[in-house]
């Protein structure tokens, strides 16, 4: 057993999670990564649940990424006014999919869904709309 300190204000990787893909949240504001933390988590459990969707975990853009054979890149990040955004890839319909079954969700044009970091998640919209993204190219 170590008894050696863990640094401190430095959280660890969450498991399972590549190490640069942790990286890469390391520079928010507390609120905001654990949004984007919770983010990750809900498109990990959500392709978990489904049939044959296997989510290779990477970064596009200096982003946390999830890439899905089948399926439509979703990728996580802060925005500049310190929301947390969830891209989809803007010349697919799925925002407008997203918009017509959830209107009140926030929106960033024809490639986001936007959350305020400290407002609740609205998880079982995320999960459905991360599901339509998930198999989006077999649809088609």
């Amino acid at each position: 057993m170590s008894t050696a300190a863990k640094p401190k204000g430095r959280k660890q990787p969450q498991p399972g999670m590549p190490a640069h893909v942790a990286a890469a949240f390391r520079p928010y504001p507390a609120p905001l990564r654990a949004k984007l933390e919770r983010l990750r988590r809900i498109v990990l459990a959500t392709a978990s649940k489904m049939d044959g969707v296997a989510v290779e975990e990477t970064l596009k853009w200096d982003q946390p990424a999830f890439v899905s054979k089948g399926g439509s890149t979703i990728r996580i990040d802060g925005t500049k006014d310190g929301r947390a955004a969830v891209y989809f890839i803007c010349h697919t319909d799925l925002i407008a999919t997203f918009r017509e079954l959830y209107p009140e969700l926030g929106y960033e044009g024809n490639r986001a869904i936007l959350l305020n970091a400290r407002d609740k998640m609205p998880e079982d919209a995320l999960r459905h709309c991360i599901s339509l993204a998930l198999t989006y190219r077999r649809k088609r």
